[in-house]
């Protein structure tokens, strides 16, 4: 997607979203950031040694990283050579090593962005061990609904 043809302020985040403690959040709109332009850029290279440190304070062979971060091994490889991670990949590292991806994001200031009140709630939603899938689903639903309904212009 071109991100230049987005409005200013706004950035389309159609992919998946990154919450480290709540799982992947989903957006299709434009999602204004604040004074934040979402320019910013993975730094790869960053994370890989960040991932490299937690193996070695860990004690821990690529081997062993890639079986209890449940990601292929030729994803590790792939990032040791300056390639980035699938999201999923990115997700599981993170979520593996305690790190959070916003740290790794150059090019955006350290600006606090205000996140959407709907987005953390779906989040909390999908991430309650105590609601099936289905439960969180319906849940989100009516949350939705009541939130277009009551909120202000």
């Amino acid at each position: 997607m071109d991100h230049s043809s987005a409005p200013n302020g706004y950035c389309y985040v159609g992919i998946q979203l990154l919450r480290s403690n709540y799982g992947v959040i989903r957006a299709s709109q434009p999602q204004q950031t604040g004074n934040l332009m979402a320019s910013g850029k993975f730094d790869g290279e960053g994370f890989f040694a960040a991932i490299d440190s937690v193996r070695i304070a860990r004690n821990l062979n690529w081997k062993k990283v890639a079986e209890q971060a449940e990601v292929p091994a030729s994803t590790l490889t792939r990032m040791s050579q300056g390639r980035k991670p699938d999201v999923d990949s990115l997700a599981s590292l993170c979520a593996w090593s305690g790190l959070k991806v916003e740290d790794f994001t150059l090019g955006m200031t350290k600006k606090k962005v205000m996140t959407e009140p709907l987005a953390e709630l779906t989040a909390h939603l999908r991430a309650d061990p105590k609601l099936s899938k289905e439960g969180a689903k319906a849940l989100e639903a009516l949350i939705k609904t009541a939130y277009q309904q009551f909120r202000r212009s």
